[in-house]
């Protein structure tokens, strides 16, 4: 773990840097999975009868929200998911680093495969989701309250997360979802690990490392990769959308929840959302990974001690394996 703190900051940065860009989507996204759940709240989901949706598609919705609410009712909520990314991004990448390190990937002499690779970004996708998670929950309710007058009001973000301790407690408040958000982060990173190395083993020259790569190369590897992480597995979001933001999903499981969903409004809407969040992810991810391994740079070139320690394992893969 002696490197360690080099991955973090650099996480932190990719992460800081990709929310920025990221999170209007993100809000359209929220509001089209949630949007049929939160038109009306009976005593039970059992009698609550499908209306039309509110938004015809992610442009519609964009359109809506910003004549009825503002811009920066797209930013409602930022600060949460902004500290959530870094945390995330920041433990992400330091134990992804770990994790191979442990794999036996040495140096300059044993390289690991893009399978392994994909494996340690799973792992440490699991490992994030619970730094995650209660970002998520605070997130997605800050997200919705304007959507409906049913929903719970809340005067900021302090007040959000006061209001979801007092009233559920800190395991069932802000770790409501968690099981749906590993059940996205564990094949989502392993997808986001293994398309990203992939794309930088195609265009490692001969001979080369993977430090010789381009800044057009990280943003590609990154743009493949964020669309690739939300392909994965998008329906296990819209679980957790539901759960998060709705209260009568609050203490339900995700097969309950997946269940219903699916009964009552079909395949289509377990994937609605989907179109405007794969776009987004492509510019917000590239940026991510493009803002870490520039960040690695830095360190490269202001700590000439571990130079060549980091220039090695800048080589994880290499066509000369």
């Amino acid at each position: 773990m002696a490197d360690g703190y080099r991955d973090f900051i650099a996480g932190t940065v990719g992460g800081f840097s990709g929310k920025l860009v990221d999170y209007p989507f993100d809000t359209v996204k929220v509001l089209l999975q949630t949007e049929n759940s939160l038109s009306s709240q009976p005593q039970s989901i059992k009698h609550t009868k499908i209306k039309q949706p509110v938004y015809r598609g992610a442009i519609h919705c964009l359109t809506h929200t910003i004549k009825k609410n503002g811009v920066m009712s797209l930013y409602k909520g930022l600060p949460a998911p902004l500290m959530g990314s870094m945390a995330e991004n920041s433990v992400l990448f330091l134990c992804y680093a770990e994790i191979r390190r442990r794999l036996g990937e040495t140096p300059g002499e044993k390289e690991l495969t893009i399978f392994e690779l994909a494996c340690s970004g799973a792992v440490a996708g699991g490992i994030a989701s619970f730094f995650l998670n209660p970002f998520e929950v605070i997130k997605v309710q800050m997200q919705v309250m304007n959507s409906s007058s049913t929903v719970r009001q809340y005067n900021g973000l302090i007040d959000c997360v006061k209001q979801t301790i007092q009233k559920e407690g800190i395991v069932k408040g802000l770790y409501r979802g968690q099981t749906s958000l590993l059940l996205r982060e564990i094949p989502g990173n392993f997808c986001w690990y293994g398309v990203y190395e992939s794309v930088c083993f195609s265009q490692i020259p001969e001979g080369g490392t993977k430090r010789d790569l381009g800044i057009s190369t990280h943003l590609l590897g990154g743009a493949s990769a964020g669309v690739a992480y939300w392909t994965a597995f998008y329906p296990a979001d819209t679980v957790g959308s539901q759960i998060r933001a709705n209260p009568l999903y609050a203490n339900r499981g995700v097969v309950p929840v997946f269940l219903d969903i699916l009964r009552r409004e079909g395949w289509k809407a377990l994937y609605r959302g989907w179109g405007i969040t794969a776009l987004r992810a492509a510019p917000a991810h590239a940026l991510i990974f493009a803002m870490y391994e520039k960040t690695m740079d830095v360190f490269r070139r202001f700590d000439p001690l571990v130079e060549d320690s980091i220039d090695k394992r800048s080589g994880s893969i290499s066509h000369s394996s």
